[in-house]
């Protein structure tokens, strides 16, 4: 029986005037924001990894701040000294220039009511400083731990807003040193003085000037976040026109908790810089979905 003879196949080879089209690209990370999908366990190894990290930039920062307690005291001392000789030229029966004080270092001494009293005050300011020295740092940490979700373009929005953030931060503590501090020293020292005989002690006068300043400083940030949750098109324009009668509780209430006073003064002075920067982040908002095209 003859054998038959299959014909044997060419491969088709496309003619060189016809051009290839490359392959698509496989999904990149970098560009759409969903290659860096990790186990449960593994975000809790990286949170890990970033919070020992600003942890540890905060300890350099606190060792920085140990060094430069000593001339920072002094200068939030100066406040309060100022305070001491106001007192002491109306007991004396003097008129006494506010702008021009002649301070008494021995005359405002802060008192302490126990043996580390001095120590906590001490560490105080220094944690204080550590944690201003530290901010970019552990915010750059923090960042870190979500830039696997995000895309490039959202990558570098956040990048560039760290400067900025930093910025801000300084602002809001110029803010309530030079702005906010000097009334409110004031009406507390003068409050109900036939009652009430000012003696202030270093840990909770420290505590009060501490708290404010920093937490003044982070409210300061909010207009940028809010900047770059506008271009990331997390957050509205409308939705923050719509709550602004939870942004003016809201703001009521952080007021209460930076001044541990209860005087309406003194809530009012913090109240109206941060309804200010909210008004300040619908604004950015706007801006920033008109930038992103969101809006367009």
């Amino acid at each position: 029986m003859p054998s038959l003879k299959l014909p044997r196949l060419r491969r088709q080879t496309p003619p060189d005037d016809v051009p290839v089209e490359p392959p698509l690209p496989d999904d990149n990370y970098d560009d759409d924001g969903h290659g860096g999908r990790m186990g449960f366990f593994d975000h809790l190894d990286e949170l890990r990894k970033r919070l020992v990290r600003a942890a540890l930039a905060l300890v350099i920062g606190t060792g920085i701040g140990l060094a430069l307690a000593g001339p920072s005291l002094e200068y939030l001392q100066e406040p309060y000294c100022k305070i001491v000789a106001l007192n002491d030229a109306a007991a004396a029966g003097e008129e006494i220039d506010p702008d021009n004080i002649t301070l008494n270092p021995e005359r405002c001494r802060f008192q302490t009511l126990g043996p580390t009293g001095g120590v906590v005050a001490y560490f105080r300011v220094s944690l204080m400083l550590g944690a201003i020295i530290a901010i970019p740092m552990i915010t750059y940490q923090l960042l870190m731990f979500i830039f696997p979700g995000l895309t490039r373009k959202e990558k570098r929005i956040v990048v560039l807003s760290l400067p900025a953030v930093t910025l801000l931060f300084l602002i809001g503590i110029g803010f309530s040193w030079f702005v906010l501090m000097p009334p409110a020293l004031g009406f507390l020292e003068g409050f109900q003085q036939n009652l009430f005989r000012s003696e202030w002690t270093a840990d909770l006068y420290l505590s009060f000037i501490t708290s404010l300043i920093f937490w003044m400083g982070v409210a300061f940030e909010t207009p940028l976040v809010f900047f770059v949750l506008g271009l990331l098109g997390l957050v509205g324009v409308r939705p923050l026109i719509a709550n602004w009668r939870l942004a003016i509780v809201g703001a009521a209430v952080a007021a209460a908790l930076i001044t541990p006073t209860i005087d309406p003064v003194n809530m009012g002075l913090v109240m109206g810089p941060l309804l200010a920067l909210y008004v300040l982040s619908i604004g950015l908002v706007y801006i920033a979905r008109r930038i992103s095209r969101i809006d367009s």
